[in-house]
């Protein structure tokens, strides 16, 4: 059986991860927070619901380490609240600045 095709997702100033399995977000945010920088967006928001906090969990632990961000915290209540998080991205880079640190 042949793998499915790859999903293409618009970049956004947020990310709604609640069409996605709990073992694809990681992998997905990485991505989306990658495409995000190189768009140029500063911050971005990723919707992960309220539920039982496990899509959040996967989503705090990826953030806490993640190379592009500089932070992240709850989304305001008209924003979400506590079922989404609201990330502050690293600023791209331009040539002779160097790179941001490796994951």
């Amino acid at each position: 059986m042949e793998s499915p095709e790859p999903v293409r997702i618009p970049i956004e100033d947020a990310l709604d991860l609640h069409a996605f399995a709990p073992k694809e977000v990681a992998s997905v945010v990485d991505d989306y927070l990658r495409e995000a920088q190189r768009a140029g967006f500063r911050e971005v928001r990723l919707i992960h619901g309220r539920g039982s906090g496990t899509q959040r969990a996967i989503v705090r632990a990826l953030l806490a380490r993640h190379a592009l961000v500089t932070g992240f915290a709850d989304a305001p209540p008209d924003r979400g609240g506590w079922g989404a998080t609201v990330v502050t991205l690293r600023s791209r880079t331009t040539p002779g600045q160097g790179r941001p640190p490796a994951r």
